[in-house]
């Protein structure tokens, strides 16, 4: 009896435990600091993305897209990757002025979500736009356009316009009248800057979706022959496709090349593992900033490179910027 009783207050003990941490892991509040930050620099990347396409808006979207809305609707399509003309109305959008317009709109929603105007509105709207827009350019997306979106999807989360924002800046101008008119529609859209649940959630899905595409990028690594005997470095940077910079003198230095290999494979294997305690976590985003920038300059995918070591600031120290329980916090 002693024993069941031993056993049934360990079980409510350990599971008390479980339920405080998990509550600490997603529920404390958090400063948005860092996701301000965010918001800042994958705003620039959006809007730099959308400016782009701009300019090349016909050999994307409309009736002489590379990819039209003919070949999209195709039977022998249905079920593939090109079967999305249902997601996205801009496969039904065929009149150039007016994706000329959206496009322009889309741009000035980006732009204001960037600079921190009106970020509870323009953040949903700004990634709803980019949805529509990535959902249509079926054929032509790399990792650059997905990183992208799934970061303002999770920026949109957090009131991000809390710092660094014309949104902190219009607070400041008209606090005396959201506190005595107890307007509880611009506190809403001017949150003051206080501790938020929302971007501790925010971050916490933010970090986790980054760990879980550094490990499927290391398992699909471990398929490959040239990941074990470390050659798979050469192959990338002697790429003429890919090659930004001539880095091809490294083949003189064989061991260079197995070296660089072998940490780049072991570190995106492991990195959802060792980067959550804080003894490794340095180390880890110390390579993710060399592996990164290394892809930024050599391998002709800037965008791509800075847009990975942006996201890696979700990891910035954490702990610092949660606030205990009792203290006030904004959802």
């Amino acid at each position: 009896m002693m024993n069941r009783n031993f056993l049934v207050h360990a079980g409510k003990d350990w599971w008390k435990q479980v339920a405080t941490q998990w509550n600490r892991f997603w529920f404390v509040p958090r400063k948005v600091g860092v996701l301000a930050t965010m918001r800042i620099i994958f705003g620039g990347l959006l809007l730099y993305s959308h400016l782009i396409l701009a300019i090349h808006l016909e050999d994307f979207i409309g009736n002489q897209a590379w990819v039209s809305q003919q070949l999209g609707q195709h039977p022998s399509l249905e079920g593939s990757d090109l079967d999305l003309f249902s997601m996205s109305y801009l496969w039904d959008v065929q009149t150039q002025g007016i994706l000329r317009l959206h496009q322009m709109f889309t741009i000035l929603v980006t732009g204001f979500w960037c600079v921190g105007f009106l970020t509870r509105v323009t953040g949903p709207l700004c990634w709803f736009l980019q949805l529509m827009c990535v959902h249509r350019l079926t054929g032509a997306l790399f990792g650059f356009d997905q990183i992208i979106t799934y970061a303002v999807m999770y920026l949109m989360i957090a009131p991000t316009g809390m710092r660094y924002s014309i949104d902190a800046w219009l607070r400041a101008k008209i606090s005396d009248r959201i506190t005595s008119q107890k307007s509880i529609l611009l506190d809403w859209l001017f949150p003051g800057n206080r501790s938020s649940v929302s971007a501790n959630i925010a971050t916490r899905l933010f970090q986790i979706h980054l760990c879980v595409i550094y490990l499927f990028g290391g398992l699909s690594k471990s398929r490959g022959v040239t990941w074990w005997d470390g050659s798979a470095t050469w192959y990338s940077i002697s790429n003429l496709e890919y090659q930004s910079i001539d880095m091809t003198w490294i083949a003189n230095y064989p061991m260079v090349i197995a070296t660089l290999t072998t940490v780049t494979f072991l570190w995106e294997l492991s990195y959802a593992a060792l980067i959550w305690p804080r003894l490794t976590r340095p180390v880890v985003l110390s390579i993710a900033l060399g592996v990164h920038l290394g892809i930024a300059s050599a391998l002709g995918m800037a965008t791509f490179g800075f847009a990975m070591i942006a996201a890696n600031l979700c990891f910035i120290e954490p702990r610092q910027e949660i606030l205990s329980e009792d203290q006030t916090a904004v959802c």
